[in-house]
């Protein structure tokens, strides 16, 4: 059996949508209380997680593989194998703020974010300098408050950051979930997961 750690929340649908299109599940994982889920007649367990914690599940082998966006594994970093693009939960990590507020070239900006390490090498290819103000939620509110100049957030619609006055100013990078796989589950059950990984394959393709 493998254990297989996927986002709880609006990637789920999509996680569900592509499974069962590409045949490795039967009927769709719901979220619920219940926070592991067995699924014997596909041999698979589901694990179902924040975004943020997939990884490290992956990388400590309590799962075997998981399903996450980009942007999480560029604030984790590495232990873990990146296999393939999944296309799905697509959105993008932008550079957003106040509408028409003007800040001077070259001065020191304050950047509110749950991204850190993403922002700070960002700000690093530019030549810019920066504070970074660590936020796990609720970013928006940073620059309304005058917490931060901007924030550097995932945007999908857009529609939050009109409905706070905040516009998107620059696209840092785009943004899909990916399928990871623990470094030591991957040479045990690798033809388990060369398995999945083709159905998957399949699956976009239709």
């Amino acid at each position: 059996m493998l254990t297989l750690a996927v986002s709880k929340g609006r990637i789920l649908d999509e996680t569900n949508e592509l499974l069962i299109k590409a045949g490795i599940i039967k009927e769709p994982v719901i979220e619920g209380r219940k926070l592991v889920i067995e699924k014997p007649e596909d041999n698979l367990r589901f694990i179902l997680a924040k975004p943020k914690d997939v990884p490290t599940y992956v990388q400590y082998g309590v799962a075997d593989a998981g399903i996450v966006g980009k942007d999480v594994l560029h604030e984790k970093g590495k232990g873990y194998y990146e296999l393939t693009d999944l296309k799905i939960g697509l959105c993008r990590l932008s550079l957003c703020g106040i509408k028409d507020k003007k800040n001077n070239q070259g001065e020191m900006i304050r950047i509110a974010t749950s991204y850190p390490n993403v922002t700070a090498d960002y700000f690093r290819t530019k030549g810019q300098q920066v504070e970074i103000i660590y936020l796990n939620g609720s970013v928006e509110l940073a620059p309304l408050l005058g917490l931060s100049d901007y924030i550097v957030d995932i945007v999908s619609t857009g529609t939050t950051l009109r409905e706070n006055g905040l516009e998107e100013l620059e696209k840092i990078e785009d943004i899909t979930c990916r399928l990871i796989v623990n470094q030591a589950t991957y040479h045990l059950k690798n033809k388990f997961i060369d398995e999945i990984v083709e159905k998957l394959e399949r699956g976009l393709s239709q």
